[in-house]
């Protein structure tokens, strides 16, 4: 029997609605849903690393903002952050419960070089995503190797090379003491300055004096780092110890070129601690807009995250940094699932997260969040900045690529 016209019409525009809905319809793994996509979190709000805690609670503060304005494409965000003390072993655990038990899509913005490092095998056995992992190592950017791994900040390794052209350039017969954490965090930002100062290395550098992240203080160190005679100081400290080092110089009168790793250059929790003025001079390295830099303290981009943290952080301190940092990463991954749109598979997070080109509005102008399939470095620019005893001055060139 023919179909006359009218009838082959209706079955032209069946077949094109069933293709359209096949083109429409959702994928979803673990831990999402029409309604919900579920991310764990890990951070260290107790321990010796304490002081990051405050990125946890950036992230948690900036979704729960995303979730009343609707969430992210008809979808609430469930943030399910864990404590781990910075302790590797914790750390396995709690992803162990983020992924087995919780069971939720991906893992975000896990802090810490130990800590990640501990989970880095689990994640990629597991194929589950390991997305901007709060450390800055040069490991995160691996994608043949490990690719449910995706770094976020400026790698220590670069970062340590721009130190080593700014000392090289100022103080070229300079005699440099370094205090570095002992682990893979304090090794790869070491690692990169002995690179960066190539054979110079081996007369430069007069002392190299470690200490465990459980040690209660450094002072004995900074005496032992002082006797030297060193005339440059590398501090590859986490923010309880860079205030100590900072401090501990003032109160033994050592006043070398200070040079502070951008993960300790907070304002809020490690100068002011420290005392302000004992800091004035040192010079660290910054992507973020520091809060407390009056040339940043105005504009739309200003007023929204000051209403965010009025709002949403009423009792934090807007002066510190990892707070900055918190809603800058939270922004980056409302991007990478905006993009993902209804397919939220672990491995279309994952090719999202490495499809990125954009900006954010407290990068400092001229940095930027880029990444590619071969590219998993998201954030590879900074510039230097000196501490005037209130705040972060940035000088010179915008460095990275």
């Amino acid at each position: 029997m023919r179909l006359k016209p009218l009838n082959l019409a209706l079955a032209g525009l069946a077949a094109l609605l069933v293709s359209g809905a096949a083109l429409a319809q959702k994928k979803y793994d673990v831990g999402a849903t029409d309604k919900e996509i579920k991310i764990g979190g890990i951070s260290p709000y107790s321990g010796p690393a304490s002081a990051y805690g405050a990125i946890g609670k950036a992230i948690s503060a900036y979704l729960t903002k995303i979730n009343e304005e609707g969430g992210i494409n008809g979808r609430k965000v469930n943030f399910i952050s864990l404590d781990d003390g910075y302790n590797p072993a914790k750390t396995v655990e709690q992803a162990r419960k983020l992924v087995e038990e919780e069971e939720v899509l991906f893992v975000f913005n896990t802090l810490g070089t130990p800590p990640n490092s501990a989970i880095h095998k689990y994640m990629n056995s597991k194929k589950t995503p390991q997305l901007f992992v709060a450390t800055g190592a040069t490991k995160w950017g691996d994608p043949k190797n490990f690719p449910w791994t995706i770094g976020w900040q400026p790698n220590y390794q670069s970062e340590s090379k721009v130190f080593v052209g700014h000392i090289l350039e100022t103080k070229p017969n300079a005699k440099i003491a370094i205090l570095y954490q002992n682990d893979d965090y304090g090794k790869d930002y070491l690692k990169g300055f002995e690179d960066g100062l190539g054979d110079k290395a081996k007369t430069m550098i007069v002392s190299k004096i470690s200490y465990e992240v459980t040690d209660p203080t450094i002072d004995s160190q900074m005496v032992s780092l002082k006797a030297t005679g060193a005339d440059v100081f590398f501090n590859i400290t986490t923010p309880k110890f860079a205030a100590q080092a900072i401090k501990k110089a003032a109160e033994i009168g050592w006043k070398p070129a200070h040079y502070l790793n951008s993960v300790s250059a907070s304002v809020g929790s490690v100068m002011i601690p420290a005392g302000p003025d004992n800091g004035v001079g040192i010079i660290t390295a910054n992507y973020l807009k520091d809060p407390t830099d009056p040339q940043f303290q105005k504009g739309k981009e200003w007023d929204d995250f000051a209403a965010f943290m009025k709002k949403y952080m009423a009792s934090a301190d807007i002066k510190d940094v990892n707070h900055t940092y918190g809603y800058t990463v939270a922004q980056g991954l409302v991007q990478v699932l905006k993009q993902a749109g209804d397919n939220l598979t672990r491995e279309n997070i994952m090719k999202q997260a490495a499809s990125l080109d954009m900006t954010l509005p407290m990068l400092l102008p001229g940095i930027n969040v880029k990444t590619g399939p071969d590219d998993f470095y998201p954030i590879e620019r900074e510039q230097l900045s000196r501490f005037d005893g209130k705040t972060w001055v940035l000088f010179g060139k915008v460095y990275g690529r």
